[in-house]
């Protein structure tokens, strides 16, 4: 029972820890679902939402405004930092290169990165700024069942709860709204949707301005897990074997990518590690996703590409 329960513990210590990566995982699908683009910038458009969200909150708080009213005006101004950096990346980075192939548009995000990197530290600065949106704190549960019960971190729970709203959020758009439509036949062909009136840069402004919208959900959750620092642009090297496992153009694929990653190295650790050596979870998500790459190209639920000659 003992043995049970540890396991169990693991597993959902794990999972939840995989849901995390996949809020980070989501603003990568959104990119490239609507415009085939893979956005390398989207760490940085953490950092740069997270930075803007626990500056004002802080400049607020200072001055006596209520907390709770300091949270939701460093929201809105935080959302308003991202819209702006929506414009300006379409407007100037990834609008000029309409029609362009994927590897340019991939190198101009990798200019973006740290063109945000940057502008985010100097204007907010470059410390490390705790976040507290949600508890730290954990339950113990099932004690009848289990000798001192099962640890279940809150903050975890609360960033699957996001991650399940988000998800069904964005299939709705997708699949129901006009504009998300729209999303996706411009990622099929720039030009063909180009000719039947759909307009390119509007629709690349509202996909950079979801997924910036879904950095901020992110910055929210990691801010408090980690802090708002400068390694937070680094979950984009912890969210591509998520997109490689899940599918680049699958938003429900990014939650089972990260679910399947966090309980994976998780477990691997717990039980694989005292054979081989610790810190197997730092590359175990790796590993696994080469495995799904050689048997699975596409991702587990991405789209199988053909192309006719």
């Amino acid at each position: 029972m003992v043995v049970f329960g540890q396991f169990l513990e693991v597993l959902i210590g794990g999972l939840l820890a995989g849901v995390l990566y996949s809020l980070v995982a989501l603003g990568f699908v959104l990119i490239f679902k609507a415009s085939g683009v893979f956005n390398f910038a989207q760490g940085a458009m953490v950092l740069l939402a997270g930075l803007a969200l626990v500056r004002s909150l802080d400049f607020m708080v200072a001055r006596g405004v209520p907390v709770w009213a300091a949270i939701v005006l460093g929201l809105v101004f935080a959302g308003l930092i991202m819209a702006i950096s929506a414009w300006l990346i379409e407007r100037f980075v990834v609008g000029p290169l309409v029609n362009q192939d994927g590897l340019t548009l991939f190198m101009s995000t990798i200019g973006a990165t740290f063109i945000i990197e940057g502008a985010a530290q100097l204007i907010f600065g470059s410390d490390v700024y705790p976040l507290r949106l949600f508890p730290t704190d954990a339950w113990f549960l099932f004690e009848s069942a289990f000798p001192g019960g099962i640890l279940v971190n809150k903050l975890d729970v609360w960033g699957g709860l996001i991650a399940g709203i988000l998800v069904t959020g964005l299939a709705i758009f997708f699949q129901k709204t006009k504009t998300g439509r729209a999303l996706r036949a411009v990622a099929d062909d720039h030009a063909a949707a180009q000719s039947v009136g759909i307009p390119i840069s509007w629709i690349w402004f509202v996909v950079w301005l979801v997924a910036g919208l879904v950095a901020l959900v992110a910055a929210t959750v990691w801010g408090t897990k980690l802090g708002v620092q400068f390694s937070i642009t680094f979950l984009a090297l912890k969210a591509l074997p998520v997109l490689i496992i899940g599918g680049f153009t699958s938003v429900p694929g990014a939650i089972v990518g990260g679910l399947l990653i966090g309980a994976g190295e998780k477990l691997a650790e717990v039980y694989l590690g005292p054979f081989i050596g610790g810190g197997i979870e730092y590359w175990f998500a790796y590993v696994l996703a080469l495995a799904v790459l050689l048997a699975r190209p596409q991702g587990l639920f991405g789209e199988r590409i053909i192309e006719r000659i």
